[in-house]
């Protein structure tokens, strides 16, 4: 399971204990985090897949859209 975690373009394992995996999935061009992990769900051994915390920081021009005058 770990190495297909990261073998996913956008995916990190951070730790493991008991079986347990702890991933950081990011966007990637073509293929957005949400995707990616209900592709984890496909990978086998994998059980659950569960979305703990969510961050999004707009970039480009929607950046400079947002910020205060």
């Amino acid at each position: 399971m770990k190495a297909a975690i990261e073998a996913t373009e956008g995916g990190e394992v951070h730790a493991e204990e008991n079986g347990r995996l702890v991933v950081t999935v990011e966007d990637v061009e073509g293929k957005r985090a949400s995707e990616q992990i209900m592709d984890m769900h496909n990978i086998p051994g994998v059980l659950s897949v569960t979305l703990t915390y969510h961050h999004f920081e707009p970039s480009g021009a929607d950046a400079t859209a947002s910020q205060p005058l």
